[in-house]
């Protein structure tokens, strides 16, 4: 069975390098025979959050906000893409995860993370594990750090070392089976 992944993205500056993780994340996880759609707030350029989607009267929110709910509702689970800002997650990746709610719920996420440095982010990553839950979109116990992102990477997303390759395998195996089984639970309905 074919799995929809959204890919969410979290930085604006014009200088990123984060997006070769994403396009990484996006690209093993079709290697694998699912969907994968990068959603990045530069493209979607969503205003600072005034509205969630769902207070907008039906057909009413801007096209750019619907745009994204309903590539949010038509994913199966979310790798959540963040850089390290000041010891945690970019405004842009939360303004984007704000605008919505419902989108998200009883979705799991993968946490990916990265930085110009040797942690990867994972301070980011400690702010997304406190973030995701309450948002209904509750994150695989593994995570998937970069350190030194623009070495780790080329602007396409392909790793610079192999061992990449090798990690990738066991984070993806884990974050398919937390898909599949709230997919297969959210099928038999919600507990709310």
């Amino acid at each position: 069975m074919s799995l929809n992944i959204a890919v969410i993205y979290g930085s604006v500056r014009s200088a990123r390098v984060g997006l070769r993780a994403a396009k990484y994340m996006a690209n093993k996880w079709k290697d694998r025979g699912h969907d994968a759609e990068i959603i990045d707030p530069q493209q979607y350029n969503l205003p600072i959050i005034d509205k969630k989607f769902a207070e907008y009267p039906k057909g009413k929110a801007p096209k750019n906000i619907a745009e994204v709910a309903k590539k949010l509702n038509q994913a199966d689970g979310f790798i959540i893409v963040s850089a390290e800002y000041n010891h945690t997650i970019p405004p842009a990746l939360s303004n984007l995860l704000d605008h919505y709610r419902t989108e998200y719920s009883f979705k799991p996420s993968a946490i990916v993370s990265y930085s110009n440095g040797s942690f990867g982010g994972v301070r980011a990553a400690v702010a997304l594990r406190t973030m995701l839950p309450a948002l209904g979109m509750p994150p695989i116990p593994a995570s998937f750090p970069f350190p030194y992102i623009e070495k780790a990477l080329d602007a396409d997303g392909t790793p610079l070392d192999p061992a990449y390759n090798r990690r990738i395998k066991k984070f993806l195996d884990e974050f398919e089976w937390y898909v599949n089984a709230l997919k297969n639970a959210r099928a038999n309905g919600l507990p709310y």
